[in-house]
Parts: structure tokens; sequence; C-alpha cells
């Protein structure tokens, strides 16, 4: 598998990673499938694993991803030394639905909850603030995780959901490492906001959450003829096509695509192989701009 540095931290991860969410919300999987897919990601080599509290049905049902993200890491067979865990918080989930919420006592609270939900002996790997709520500065927001790193809870931090104003406000609280933001053909916002050119310059990973555009866009794929086409002459599938054109685009790019069964995250490692050269790119970004 390539690896590639998480933000400046002398950290080497998978090239892609394997996002949770799928397998603990809404019409998730039995964990007898779950755990399987994310053992199968760490068999090809998957270093990089995307969670975060919210990860559940409701707030009833809190934490949920994370504790099974841990239960397939404790009950796996090989070597989980160098595997890293990113999750976040800052989101809350009243009846199903998604609501902001950075006050800092309830940011102290989850990180807690986190870290026990993710085993408790050792500090979080990555935690990020889910999205920044408008109710409280940024400044707020971050002082306990700040606090958090200090008393050995957290490791790294990142940010999800931000500008890169936020992103450089966050910086003067605390070290952030990667930013999490919506990108992918259809929403290509990180390429004109500034986002992505300010974490290649900064050495920040971009974590590119909902890489195939959702479940709309996930499941039509097939029907963009550039994608389809280019599909069809690399012998592999639309969503590798995708996700060597996410690559494409910044060196600092690590996409987290999600995945509930053990043939999607096969198929997602694929992608680590296919190469696009300028002009294929181009037909992808003539037709989805």
């Amino acid at each position: 598998m390539e690896t590639k540095q998480l933000g400046n931290t002398g950290v080497f991860v998978s090239a892609i990673g394997l996002g949770g969410m799928p397998m603990s919300i809404y019409h998730r999987p039995p964990e007898s499938q779950s755990i399987p897919v994310i053992h199968r990601a760490l068999d090809l080599g998957i270093t990089f694993i995307d969670t975060a509290d919210s990860y559940c049905k409701d707030e009833s049902d809190k934490h949920h991803n994370e504790q099974l993200i841990h239960q397939a890491l404790a009950s796996y067979k090989g070597d989980i030394s160098q595997v890293i865990v990113a999750t976040k918080g800052g989101l809350m989930r009243p009846q199903g639905n998604w609501t902001r919420n950075g006050n800092p006592e309830h940011l102290r609270q989850t990180i807690r909850e986190s870290f026990e939900a993710l085993g408790g002996n050792k500090p979080i790997d990555v935690w990020q603030y889910h999205a920044p709520d408008p109710d409280y500065n940024i400044a707020e927001s971050l002082a306990p995780v700040k606090a958090a790193v200090e008393a050995g809870l957290i490791r790294f931090v990142g940010v999800s959901n931000f500008s890169v104003e936020q992103i450089k406000y966050a910086r003067d609280v605390v070290d952030i490492i990667s930013v999490q933001n919506q990108y992918s053909p259809w929403q290509r916002q990180p390429e004109m906001d500034g986002v992505l050119q300010y974490c290649e310059k900064e050495g920040l990973t971009f974590l590119a959450w909902s890489p195939f555009g959702g479940m709309r866009r996930h499941k039509n794929l097939q029907d963009i003829p550039a994608i389809a086409q280019l599909a069809q002459e690399k012998g592999v599938s639309v969503y590798c096509i995708v996700l060597a054109w996410l690559r494409s685009k910044s060196p600092c790019i690590l996409p987290i695509p999600g995945a509930s069964k053990i043939s999607s995250i096969e198929d997602s490692v694929r992608a680590v192989k296919v190469k696009l050269s300028a002009e294929e790119v181009q037909r992808i970004d003539q037709v989805t701009s």
C-alpha cells in the first residue's frame, strides 16, 4: 500500500482511508458484517480509519462507530501498531438529525467518551472538531481540545468543514494537522475557496469526505459517460476513477471512502494504482463543473 505523511507529524498512513460512517447510521449492517470489512481493510494495508462520535442512529446510540472500530481492532489477529483512528466531535444526533454543538463543556465530555469508546488505553490518534458552531467562537470550542492534548487524551488535532480563515483561527489555539471537508467531482469548493491550496502550502492533510458525491451520485456514476468510459478503458470501476481523480488534484489529499461491504473496500484500494493523465482529469472536470 502506498503511504503518505499525515500533516507534518512524521507519521505515515495509507494513501486511501476507510470511512466508518456507513457501518453505524440508518440502515447499518450487523456487526458480523462490519467487523470483517474493517479486518479486510487492515489486511489490504489500510492504516487510516475515520470515525466520529456522531456516527450513530441518534443520541441514545452515541459513539457506536468508535466502539465498533475498537472492537474490530481488538479482535484483529495482525499488527495494528501503525493504525491511526481519526474521530470527530461537535455534532449531535437528536432524533437522527444533525446539529452542531461547540459548547466547550460538551466537547470536553465527548472527548472523554470518545477516549473510552476507542479503548481508553492510549491517546486518541486524531481528534477533529466536526464543524464550527456559530454560537461559540473557535477559541472557546478548542480550549478543551488543547487541554485534552496537554492531558494526554489526544495525540493530534484536525478540523472539519472549516474555511481558510477558520483554520487559521484554529491554529492560533492548537496545532492542526488535517482538514476534513467535502470534496468530489460534484462538490469542488475546496478548489475554489482556497482550502486545498492552503493545506498544500502549509503541509496539512486534506481528508476528502463523501468522495462519491453522496447517495444520489453514488448510484448513478455509471451513467456519466466520461467516468464510465475511463473506467472501461482502464479496466476498473467508476469508483476507482473518482478516487484516482481526487488523488490527482493534490498530493495532500487522502480520500476516505466509506464501506460496509468487503467488496467495496477492496475496490477502493485498487484506486491507489490507477493513474490519470492531465487530459483524463480534464475530461472529468468538464462534465462535473
